[in-house]
């Protein structure tokens, strides 16, 4: 990790969406201002004790800002939901010891990522760690992908128990109206307006929790990634795959827009060239960076045809950059030629809102130590910025959708 200097939970995941964060920091730890909004105190102590693992009660109050006696009663509550349990007491200093609290390690959550070759289910914990993953061949209809997730959720609450699965969340690529829990428009005709909450909350009789699967990974990446990370105002999480897609956490809330439209990063024009009519014809940057291009570009240099099935691009980016961390010169030349490209395309963004982390993710980062030197060279004017590689590398999104049932995560 590098700096860039020049200078039952499903009922509690109700009740506590919508709520809005502030971090500061105290003497290196991190406190929460209290929450602007009547009865969020709950999603304060949830909040606190996912950060911190345990606390005890005095500690809560003295960096949630609520009252002792408020405290009080909400863990009490919590413990009654068996949503945190107490773990033997604090070291005492004269007084009465402290309860040690944290939150049920027993209780899980669902997730699944819709990609276009397989979809991922997973239970995690509540700490974002994935502690069992199925995969199957993503069917073309929708309603029989969504009757597959339904059949593994069902397998692994019976496997895990009916009280331990805390909801379900889910992510997929494409335009997502997280709100009303539709995919607008996915990877294929037959994946437009389909109404992913109303048929799984009909089977599962759970409530399910929708995102794209760049908001997704960004928030596992902000709350699990890298240690310091977390807290901070502005994050980025820049994804590079068959296109590239940022998603932003601002103050610990995931950045939606009416439109729904925000992120396509990879839709940024990099170059303008005149056209036979003479029109600008401007180049995007998924025609620099995305898997293909890479491909593309690295088979021209070694005089071999491109890859025509994106399907096998991923593998193909990983294949250069393995031979770029052996020395092969052409092989170095395209992550660096990417680096270059995708450090223009985040400092232009990074101009206009100004973030203090930047993570960048997908197979290109294999070969990190020589994508960073010419990515950063194009960011040299931030000070202070942290730019790193993903800590969870391509299961972020997977982790992202598990823990939306937690809105205290920030979804």
């Amino acid at each position: 990790m590098k700096a860039l200097c020049t200078g039952s939970l499903s009922a509690v995941a109700r009740q506590i969406s919508g709520t809005t964060w502030s971090m500061e920091s105290s003497a290196g730890q991190q406190k929460l201002k209290p929450p602007r909004l009547l009865g969020a105190g709950r999603a304060t102590v949830v909040r606190l004790l996912l950060l911190n693992k345990h606390l005890s009660g005095a500690d809560l109050a003295r960096r949630s800002g609520l009252s002792e006696a408020q405290v009080s009663r909400i863990i009490a509550a919590l413990i009654n939901d068996k949503l945190v349990r107490e773990r033997g007491t604090e070291s005492s200093t004269g007084g009465r010891p402290g309860r040690r609290l944290e939150l049920e390690p027993a209780r899980v959550a669902f997730g699944a990522e819709i990609q276009i070759q397989k979809t991922r289910c997973a239970i995690s914990n509540v700490h974002g760690d994935l502690i069992e993953s199925r995969s199957f061949p993503t069917p073309l209809s929708p309603e029989k992908t969504l009757g597959r997730i339904a059949e593994m959720f069902f397998d692994f609450r019976d496997r895990f128990g009916t009280d331990r699965i805390m909801g379900a969340g889910l992510c997929t690529n494409g335009v997502i109206d997280h709100e009303a829990g539709i995919l607008v428009r996915g990877a294929s005709r037959d994946w437009i307006n389909v109404p992913v909450r109303q048929i799984l909350e009909a089977r599962l009789q759970e409530p399910i929790f929708l995102t794209s699967d760049v908001r997704a990974a960004a928030l596992a990446e902000y709350n699990y990634g890298w240690r310091g990370v977390h807290g901070s105002h502005c994050f980025f999480y820049v994804t590079v795959n068959e296109d590239v897609k940022m998603g932003i956490i601002l103050d610990g809330k995931v950045y939606h827009t009416p439109r729904m439209a925000a992120g396509r990063l990879g839709k940024m024009a990099m170059t303008s060239s005149s056209g036979l009519e003479g029109h600008d014809q401007p180049h995007d940057l998924d025609m620099f960076v995305s898997n293909s291009a890479l491909c593309e570009r690295y088979a021209s240099l070694v005089g071999e045809q491109g890859a025509s099935d994106s399907r096998h691009s991923a593998s193909g980016v990983s294949q250069i950059a393995r031979l770029a961390r052996k020395g092969d010169i052409r092989a170095r030349q395209v992550v660096e030629d990417s680096g270059r490209y995708l450090g223009l395309a985040v400092a232009n963004v990074a101009w206009a809102v100004d973030p203090e982390v930047i993570v960048i993710d997908g197979p290109i980062t294999d070969a990190w130590q020589l994508l960073e030197s010419p990515l950063l060279s194009q960011l040299q004017s931030f000070r202070g910025l942290l730019v790193v590689s993903s800590r969870l590398k391509g299961q972020a999104a997977l982790i992202g959708a598990a823990m939306l049932p937690l809105p205290a995560v920030g979804g």
